[in-house]
């Protein structure tokens, strides 16, 4: 049995609030007997996406880097898996979205750079992030193999099945995911609900625990809609959180539920490898 947190925060202008912040909800989180402890993607400072702004670059750090050993003191400290995503400097010019697995020994065993990136209004981040290069990948640690892709990522059917090949037995989406003012009169229900069914999906196809923590609250002109929330391989929720306001969810995991339900339903086994050549082509034969 793992317990697994999401938590989902407020951001602010100010990084070192937005990070101690951060670091009180994984204290929070740790008393409540968590082992696994979810951040929502780039938690330390407001999305800042929103626009092309140069000097937004100055937000980003190498990993590792202070948040990054801040955070691995934490981890030792309260003895918890963090997995936290991070606006990543990997040299001059040379930008990701990142998130790292950090170990209860307090090491960084693992780092996910964001492949897919978007381009929509108001979420300008092919202007910031370089798609990642780091492939698809699942990290041991003390609680469980933790596989990470990052909110765009979780669109993509292949990027879930990739981290599930790579042993993944939970699979960690930080995610920055909300409404335009214009759109949630008339697209909202169906956009969060499209957000939960995919990644209900991936829990279900692959056999996995899916986390998803997101942020809330008003950014501009996105109103994130926060439902942070834990399925089991069933696709089942076994926690979720408000749409409005901060808050930790948990939920206690039984990692020997990935051999029941991929025995009973045997989505792996039935694979058709020597047939699946043109998920390779960009469209047709």
């Amino acid at each position: 049995m793992v317990k697994i947190a999401a938590i989902q925060n407020n951001c602010f202008t100010d990084v070192q609030a937005n990070i101690e912040q951060a670091v009180q909800s994984i204290h929070k989180a740790a008393d409540a007997g968590a082992q696994v402890i979810c951040l929502q993607e780039m938690f330390t400072s407001l999305y800042f996406c929103q626009s092309e702004e140069h000097i937004n670059f100055d937000l980003a750090e190498p990993i590792p880097g202070p948040t990054t050993e801040y955070l691995c003191e934490v981890a030792a400290s309260r003895e918890v898996v963090i997995v936290a995503g991070l606006f990543e400097k990997r040299a001059a010019g040379l930008y990701h979205n990142t998130a790292v697995v950090i170990d209860a020994d307090g090491s960084v065993v693992g780092v996910y750079r964001k492949m897919h990136i978007p381009d929509d209004p108001f979420f300008y981040e092919k202007f910031y992030f370089t798609p990642g290069d780091l492939g698809f990948d699942a990290f041991d640690t003390r609680f469980g193999r933790i596989g990470v892709c990052i909110c765009w990522d979780q669109w993509f059917p292949e990027a879930a099945r990739l981290t599930a090949l790579a042993g993944a037995e939970i699979l960690v989406y930080p995610t920055a995911i909300g409404w335009l003012a214009e759109d949630k009169p008339v697209y909202g229900e169906s956009q969060l609900n499209a957000w939960q069914t995919m990644m209900r999906s991936h829990s279900i196809a692959n056999g996995v625990f899916v986390v998803a923590p997101n942020r809330v609250g008003v950014e501009s002109n996105i109103e994130f809609w926060g439902a942070s929330f834990i399925t089991d391989p069933y696709g089942n929720f076994l926690s979720t959180a408000g749409r409005e306001s901060a808050e930790i969810i948990t939920a206690q995991c039984d990692l020997d539920l990935l051999n029941t339900a991929r025995t009973h339903w045997p989505f792996l086994r039935d694979r058709r490898i020597d047939a699946y050549e043109g998920l390779l082509n960009r469209y047709g034969k």
